[in-house]
């Protein structure tokens, strides 16, 4: 691809300046902002590859930006928090981002991290990997991925890009139990070093989403000890 465009986006001038001086160093275009406001504002002018956004922000915090950028764009996002507890890395992931790391970081470890996340093919913004992969007809759910929607008993089910991705990964193979670590992999991509509860996260929305009727029987089941089967029958 071509030199990426990225956007830092921390309210402490010391950190935007470390990690803009070593994604520089790897010839990257890089903008900053120091809130969320700013953040916003600049991801719509120059429309970045990825963004390195803090979680702890003045005004709008990091997960919000993280959803208004979402609404707007599938920009790659590399989450960076203070915070240690895991409650909160696996919000920020469930919501869209793509990677976190912990402060204090190594600028070298997050150079890599941006590497590794950029190698990916976001698959909303490429056809041709929708092409090929043929629409999944089942008794009461279609899954297009041309269109990447979804119909439950005829009715659009609305869907992050992730929600998608988890639900076709698990529905093109009816019956097969996947670990948490598969679905990572499937999904989030083999470069991913987040933490395996996020699979949980993502299908409990799924879950509440497919699952209007508590009397019908979940399409998407725990095995418990081992992970998670798509239980639909095709027509």
């Amino acid at each position: 691809m071509d030199t990426a465009t990225i956007l830092v986006v921390d309210d402490e001038q010391p950190i935007v300046d470390l990690v803009q001086s070593y994604l520089l160093a790897e010839g990257y275009q890089v903008y900053t902002a120091s809130d969320g406001v700013k953040a916003l504002t600049m991801a719509r002018t120059v429309k970045p590859d990825l963004v390195v956004l803090d979680l702890m922000l003045p005004g709008i915090d990091g997960l919000e930006v993280l959803r208004r950028l979402h609404q707007e764009s599938s920009v790659y996002v590399l989450l960076l928090t203070a915070r240690s507890e895991e409650v909160d890395k696996v919000v920020g992931l469930a919501v869209g981002a793509d990677d976190y790391l912990t402060k204090p970081f190594s600028p070298r470890e997050l150079v890599a991290r941006v590497k590794a996340i950029l190698r990916r093919n976001r698959t909303t913004n490429g056809k041709a990997e929708a092409q090929g992969r043929p629409s999944l007809v089942f008794e009461s759910l279609l899954i297009d991925p041309e269109r990447r929607e979804v119909y439950r008993d005829g009715a659009l089910v609305e869907l992050t890009q992730r929600e998608f991705d988890l639900l076709y990964a698990l529905a093109a193979a009816p019956g097969r139990v996947f670990t948490r670590e598969q679905l990572l992999t499937n999904v989030w991509g083999r470069d991913f070093a987040g933490i395996d509860r996020v699979v949980d996260v993502h299908i409990g929305l799924l879950r509440r989403k497919l699952e209007a009727n508590p009397n019908v029987p979940a399409l998407v089941q725990t095995v418990r000890g081992v992970g998670y089967k798509f239980t639909g029958k095709r027509v």
